[in-house]
């Protein structure tokens, strides 16, 4: 069966670098596309707290026959469990939910900077790295600064930061960021909610290719180096994602597709997105 390939992060630890997200799926449907997923090859899950389907994800995890060390689970901290007094039980209640000792991978999933708790937080997820809660641990939607500020208080770097990034919206000073502080970029809305598939280069080159536009955009970031958390419940869709780890790109494809970025932002501006 087809694996997809290991990114090492700068803890010694190995995330799989194309996986499953869960967003925006019920948990029956999650625990659906769990199932089909893991069935497919998938080995690495997304979810997170405000998805609400921790516990649909868990109860797919439980039923298959993979060994847990063999599945890669990352959930994320809402922003109201933030600080040194919530953070704690935010990610017990999901530990719980998803039935598990500990997750794979830890996330904060918005810096929140009204709040001006992320700091503190980020210590919190420290002191669960060292107790064994979480294998390791990252950001979601940081930049510079926000990076800055948790690695000077702290003196330790993220292993992940999970950005919006997609053909059309490539934040390249954060991308460059990451990389010089040797942390991983994970991209979500990867296929930017779907509309960048529709465009003429990308389907130009699917059809060229005989992929779909889909896989053609999952390859590019796979080539890119960047984590790949594409969602979906339907199981034909969730089987030919994954297909993209056959799909080969030329440098000629990857540059026009890296052409396309137009500071697309889909999602909320982590420099002033505060909800609660």
């Amino acid at each position: 069966m087809t694996s997809a390939p290991l990114i090492e992060l700068n803890d010694g630890n190995s995330i799989p670098q194309l996986g499953l997200g869960v967003w925006q799926l019920t948990d029956e449907e999650a625990t659906a596309a769990v199932s089909d997923a893991l069935e497919t090859g998938y080995r690495h899950i997304d979810t997170a707290a405000i998805y609400r389907n921790e516990t649909g994800v868990g109860r797919a995890i439980a039923a298959s026959a993979l060994p847990r060390d063999e599945i890669f689970v990352t959930t994320k901290l809402w922003n109201k469990a933030q600080g040194r007094d919530l953070a704690r039980s935010g990610l017990e209640r999901s530990l719980e939910k998803l039935g598990l000792d500990h997750v794979d991978l830890y996330l904060i999933h918005w810096p929140c900077p009204a709040q001006d708790k992320y700091v503190e937080t980020w210590e919190q997820l420290i002191d669960f790295r060292s107790e064994g809660l979480a294998r390791s641990i990252g950001v979601c939607n940081f930049l510079p600064g926000h990076l800055d500020a948790i690695v000077d208080e702290t003196g330790i770097t993220p292993a992940i930061d999970q950005i919006e990034l997609h053909p059309t919206f490539q934040p390249d000073d954060l991308i460059n960021h990451c990389a010089d502080l040797g942390v991983a970029v994970e991209s979500w809305s990867p296929l930017g909610q779907a509309a960048d598939l529709a465009d003429p280069v990308i389907t130009g080159i699917a059809g060229r290719l005989g992929a779909t536009p889909a896989q053609v955009v999952i390859r590019w970031h796979l080539d890119r180096g960047f984590i790949v958390i594409p969602r979906s419940k339907n199981p034909e869709r969730i089987a030919s994602n994954f297909g993209a780890l056959d799909v080969q790109l030329s440098a000629e494809d990857r540059a026009a597709i890296d052409a396309l970025n137009a500071s697309n932002r889909l999602g909320p501006d982590p420099a002033t997105f505060n909800e609660a």
